[in-house]
């Protein structure tokens, strides 16, 4: 199957936390971050992730948020440092490429958030993605 989501980074689950009707399933990147997301539980149970499972992560680019810094106070649980390997501005948005341990990202943001936070090739940023925005496949 072919899909849109650029951001597609392999990992394996190292926990599966129930609730209900939602789980939380903690994900070891192949790069070595760890990165929460939040799936429901009929998913958890109809793709049979556990401890050891190998999945896919997927991100759709709009749901990665940029940061100069690692950002305290926040409620988003996933920041994974990078650095800036390309950025491509157009009218109104931009693409902006980020180069992380084990894979890349793409982030779609503002063009003026991008001169605003001085992004270009070889910026060190952080990528800020909500735990309810990362999509789960089985390998």
């Amino acid at each position: 199957m072919s899909l849109s989501i650029r951001n597609q980074i392999p990992g394996i689950v190292t926990a599966v936390k129930a609730g209900e009707v939602m789980a939380t399933v903690k994900v070891r990147l192949t790069g070595g971050q760890e990165i929460t997301a939040a799936i429901t539980l009929e998913a958890v149970r109809e793709l049979g992730f556990a401890e050891g499972s190998s999945v896919r992560t997927l991100i759709k680019s709009t749901e990665v948020s940029v940061s100069t810094a690692a950002v305290e106070g926040l409620s988003i649980r996933n920041q994974i440092p990078g650095t800036v390997t390309d950025v491509v501005i157009g009218g109104a948005m931009a693409s902006v490429k980020i180069s992380v341990e084990g894979g890349e990202l793409t982030a779609a943001i503002t063009k003026d958030a991008v001169a605003d936070l001085q992004l270009a090739s070889g910026a060190s940023v952080v990528a800020l993605i909500k735990s309810t925005e990362i999509s789960l496949a089985t390998v």
